[in-house]
């Protein structure tokens, strides 16, 4: 596309874009919202509150949901580990842990295998 075409395109875009504007401005429905937000703007300052602490008061359940969809659990902390118990039956030594970065049970893997070392996992 040549220069000229693309300056005339977008010369059509913007009028277009102006006419859309000015039949919104005039429009009543958007006076009454930006009515509203203007009083509503005022009325959060004059009480010293943000739109989050409107929004929790009128919707509690929404506050919840931000919490939770952040990783926070209502209870505010997180379940406990299982001890898991691996018997090797090669030298008959008990390990306990609650987690996979322990010592002994490291080296093991490195010696038998991952997976023969989860298979000595005992109930």
């Amino acid at each position: 596309m040549s220069k000229a075409a693309e300056y005339r395109a977008l010369e059509k875009q913007i009028a277009e874009q102006l006419e859309a504007l000015e039949a919104l401005k005039g429009s009543a429905d958007l006076q009454k919202e930006l009515e509203f937000e203007d009083k509503l703007r005022k009325l959060m300052e004059k009480y010293g509150m943000s739109l989050r602490s409107i929004i929790d008061i009128l919707d509690p359940q929404a506050g919840r949901g931000r919490a939770q969809a952040q990783g926070q659990s209502s209870g505010g902390q997180r379940k406990e580990r299982a001890v898991k118990r691996y018997f090797n039956p090669h030298t008959e030594e008990v390990v306990e842990t609650k987690g996979g970065n322990h010592k002994t049970l490291k080296a093991w893997k490195a010696e038998y295998g991952a997976s023969e070392v989860e298979s000595w996992l005992q109930a």
